[in-house]
């Protein structure tokens, strides 16, 4: 069916499975028989609980997730997170974070209002178009974590290979490559992801933590809600919830494994989608790409023309064209085509189509 829908390059909120919209779109009035939406439902309802044991027994089969880590479903989106992870983890009062450009700067600057926070790494130098070598980083023995961002939205970058932690734990913020490619979480001591970019609607993080960093001696000013520990206990129902992101993530995990069928089967689809675009990019006498191609993200694209002039002209000329969202960031400027999970092939298909078009043009 056409619904008049875009292709929609938003960095999040971002486009959701075509299916999975249907499927919800069905069940919107009158939830299996509930009589109600599951917006409308009690979060200690009998239905919900089901909803929500559910996402989480399909979120740990889709990633493999060992039995010793707690799948927490938590509101705030990942913003909170910046914040929730030191006050957590900081048990020595020093973590080592990578910095990688606009979101890790953002957790860098968070960090440090609960201790000390040493930057191991960093591509500052370049315009964060790279990731910088983390094969033998300086750890300070009484270092808490090891923090990344795995794959940083604004900048388009990523990593292919985790950071040599030294035995310490390793915290990722995966929110904008979270479910696009197989992860193997016992490599790390915790996983967050803000669910808005690659998995569903806004205002939820998905966080996988290993048992052992949940804690119950924490400082007296942390927060009730903001301790890891009130969510493990309570199974992610301590108070209400956002129940309608829940339902929605819960329907795209099984999207994921039913359909899709699993990890390795979307990082094939992404690879292969991915290449469309930085193909021509690569190509191109008009348009480049910002990173360097080792590290480049297959979730996020920023790419530039000679001007910022130029830039905006592309944009708008976008926009006229019936796409949505391929403006930069404001931080960055220039343009960038987020082309996450839900993003079809045909989508950045046309996307080339347009920007050939424009470059004969121009």
């Amino acid at each position: 069916m056409n619904y008049g829908r875009t292709f929609n390059f938003s960095a999040g909120p971002a486009m959701m499975p075509e299916p999975v919209l249907e499927e919800i779109q069905g069940e919107m009035m009158n939830y299996r028989g509930s009589g109600m939406c599951v917006m409308e439902m009690s979060h200690r309802s009998k239905v919900f609980e089901q909803i929500i044991q559910d996402a989480e027994a399909d979120l740990r089969k889709l990633m493999n997730i060992p039995d010793n880590y707690k799948v927490l479903f938590i509101q705030g989106g990942g913003t909170l997170q910046f914040a929730m992870v030191p006050m957590n983890l900081m048990k020595n009062g020093k973590a080592v974070y990578i910095e990688t450009g606009s979101w890790s700067k953002k957790a860098i600057a968070e960090a440090k209002k609960y201790g000390e926070v040493i930057i191991a790494a960093s591509s500052k130098d370049k315009n964060f178009s790279y990731i910088p070598d983390c094969s033998d980083l300086d750890i300070p023995e009484d270092a808490d974590y090891v923090y990344i961002c795995e794959n940083e939205t604004i900048n388009g970058t990523t990593y292919f290979e985790l950071p040599n932690t030294k035995g310490h734990v390793l915290v990722s913020d995966q929110s904008s490559m979270f479910l696009s490619r197989p992860c193997d979480v016992s490599k790390y001591g915790l996983i967050w992801a803000g669910v808005q970019k690659n998995v569903g609607p806004a205002g939820l993080a998905v966080v996988i933590i290993r048992e052992d960093l949940i804690r119950d001696d924490l400082p007296a000013y942390v927060p009730t809600y903001l301790n890891y520990k009130t969510h493990a206990d309570a199974a992610s129902l301590y108070n209400t919830p956002n129940c309608w992101a829940i339902y929605c993530c819960g329907k795209v995990f099984k999207y994921l494994q039913n359909t899709i069928g699993g990890l390795e089967a979307m990082n094939r689809l992404n690879e292969e989608k991915a290449a469309v675009l930085y193909d021509f990019l690569d190509s191109s006498k008009l348009f480049k790409g910002a990173v360097v191609k080792k590290d480049r993200s297959l979730m996020n694209v920023p790419f530039v023309t000679p001007s910022k002039e130029m830039d905006a002209d592309v944009v708008a000329a976008s926009v006229a064209a019936g796409f949505s969202n391929l403006k930069g960031h404001k931080s960055v400027g220039g343009l960038r085509a987020s082309i996450y999970n839900a993003m079809p092939k045909e989508g950045v298909e046309a996307l080339v189509a347009f920007l050939k078009d424009y470059e004969a043009k121009h």
